[in-house]
């Protein structure tokens, strides 16, 4: 074969170039993907450069050229041939706006089962104090929901000065604190085959429901709205999604029928109660800023009708999140 070096060279060295650009950029970063054209783009030089490595082989006075193409092409088809799993990358974004929602719904008849399990406490505490008004005193823990709800009211709403100035972030990090270790309580009581979950989940909706009832009955339905809502339309969610995660551990440690080993079935839900635990830590953070910096304001420092409103532009966009956010993954 006779060619002209120099013309060879001078034609062919942009598309070698251009192949040493694409293979560099592989190289360096493994999980890229390219796309239909790109992939057509980069066979296409890889076979060009290896026509010409074969016209160049007749040319002995060019090893140095020759060891370069040779270096090139096998470099090119390594990436081609490859079987390698390249590394994910972790993207935020991606992580917030699909890995989370998309596991969330992958389980999400468990999440009707954490619900169902929250609902039916909620309808016992109410009913306990509707029948037996001290049946408040053993099923709420906290003092200062113990007196009664009218008393409470005036007390908030005589205060209009700001009453956490200064130490806001203070009470933000114990609800946060308080909350998140109520949740990873919840998570973790799963290891008891679900009934540590079970009672977790019951006991969080008979004291929401006693509260509820306690304040209802007093005739103090918009301070309740306004007081619990801003904070509790994410702060709820986050312990239900608690509790689906600990049933979703109890799913594995039952087996369910899967003719799987316990170590197979923890490996394949570890993940995903990763992204639940870690998605509800950072709800709880949100919730815990709100209360601190909403919540805890009554009338007339916060009108209550703005509370709720904001409560309920959180509650449809938590709503939408979790619904549309991310692609399909069917449920399990």
């Amino acid at each position: 074969m006779i060619i002209n070096l120099p013309i060879f060279l001078s034609e062919e060295k942009k598309y070698w170039s251009e192949l040493e650009a694409g293979i560099n950029a592989l190289e360096k970063s493994p999980e890229k993907r390219m796309t239909i054209e790109q992939t057509k783009q980069f066979h296409y030089l890889y076979r060009r450069t290896s026509a010409d490595l074969a016209k160049v082989r007749t040319f002995a006075s060019e090893p140095d050229i020759l060891r370069y193409l040779e270096s090139l092409t096998s470099r090119a088809y390594c990436e081609i041939h490859e079987t390698r799993k390249r590394p994910h990358r972790i993207s935020p974004l991606h992580w917030l706006f699909v890995t989370f929602p998309q596991t969330v719904r992958h389980y999400k008849r468990t999440f009707v089962l954490s619900v169902l399990i929250m609902v039916a406490g909620f309808a016992f505490g109410g009913l306990a104090v509707s029948f037996d008004s001290e049946a408040r005193d053993a099923i709420i823990p906290f003092a200062n929901l113990l007196g009664d709800p009218s008393d409470r009211v005036k007390e908030e709403e005589s205060v209009t000065d700001d009453r956490l100035k200064g130490i806001k972030m203070r009470g933000a990090s114990f609800y946060m604190t308080h909350n998140t270790k109520v949740a990873v309580a919840t998570m973790v009581m799963g290891i008891t085959w679900g009934v540590g979950t079970v009672i977790m989940l019951f006991y969080n909706g008979a004291m929401l429901g006693a509260v509820t009832l306690d304040y209802v009955i007093a005739g103090q339905s918009e301070f309740l709205m306004a007081w619990l809502s801003p904070h509790g339309v994410v702060e709820i969610p986050a312990i239900l999604l608690a509790g689906q995660a600990g049933l979703i551990l109890a799913g594995a440690l039952i087996g369910w029928g899967q003719r799987i080993s316990l170590r197979q079935r923890m490996r394949q839900i570890s993940n995903d109660l990763l992204t639940i635990i870690f998605g509800v830590a950072l709800m709880l953070v949100w919730a815990g800023i709100i209360e601190a910096f909403i919540s805890q304001y009554h009338e007339p420092v916060i009108p209550y009708a703005f509370k709720i409103s904001f409560a309920g532009i959180e509650l449809l966009l938590l709503t939408l999140y979790f619904l549309k956010s991310g692609g399909d993954h069917g449920p399990k």
